[in-house]
């Protein structure tokens, strides 16, 4: 596997104060096992030290890179509505899976009945492209089609492309990951996770300190993986 040049790819110190990286939670919520990575509280909120976001986002960047390069899945799962855009941008700049904002029970623990629904997803899909199909339909069962389509869409599209179980599943919020985080450890999955100061980073195998609840911040890390990935 060829190195990764982090001094190209990594954002300097100055762009990730500016997108707001270092800002964790109130200081009533924080966990205790993420003290390591505070180095402040201002105003009843703790400070993130992006020296150790960088040392930890290196870390994981070498592992999901590792992952890539060896053949195996990631899947990407956005969780919140501020990541859903780069997730997607992602999962289609590297071919890869993902899962939008909402995350769908039993995507990975009910895993032969997703790809059901997924397979019957992509036979709406080759309907809706076949012009021979869709002119033998009245006007109200293309309509119905359409809504069907649009529906199915929202749900799975970008899970196509799960043909597998993954290896790694990336949570742009372990805050906002409890679904996905428990199928993930249920079965064994690697888990790589954004943490605010109130999430408890032991519990994931790469654990990226940093503000998940900033868009500006989200975007910064993933546009960071990807410039290592691709």
């Amino acid at each position: 596997m060829p190195e990764i040049n982090f001094q190209q790819i990594m954002p300097s110190y100055e762009d990730m104060l500016s997108a707001g990286m270092h800002y964790g939670r109130k200081k009533t919520v924080k966990h205790p096992k993420m003290d390591a990575f505070i180095y402040a509280l201002k105003d009843t909120i703790h400070l993130i030290n992006i020296f150790k976001t960088r040392e930890e986002l290196e870390k994981a960047i070498e592992f999901l890179k590792k992952t890539k390069e060896s053949g195996g899945m990631i899947l990407w799962s956005s969780l919140t509505k501020h990541s859903e855009a780069k997730i997607i941008e992602i999962g289609d700049t590297l071919s890869m899976p993902y899962i939008k904002e909402r995350w769908l029970g039993g995507a990975l623990t009910n895993f032969k009945t997703m790809q059901k629904r997924v397979k019957y997803f992509k036979e709406i899909q080759e309907k809706w492209a076949n012009p021979q199909f869709m002119e033998k339909l009245t006007k109200k069962e293309r309509y119905d089609m359409e809504k069907e389509l649009r529906l199915l869409t929202e749900k799975f599209q970008g899970l196509e492309r799960m043909t597998k179980l993954p290896d790694v599943i990336f949570l742009s919020s372990l805050r906002n990951g409890g679904l996905p985080f428990r199928e993930a450890k249920r079965l064994g999955i690697k888990i790589v996770a954004i943490c605010n100061t109130e999430s408890d980073p032991s519990c994931v195998d790469y654990a990226i300190p940093a503000n998940d609840n900033a868009k500006q911040s989200v975007e910064l890390i993933l546009e960071t993986i990807k410039k290592a990935l691709v």
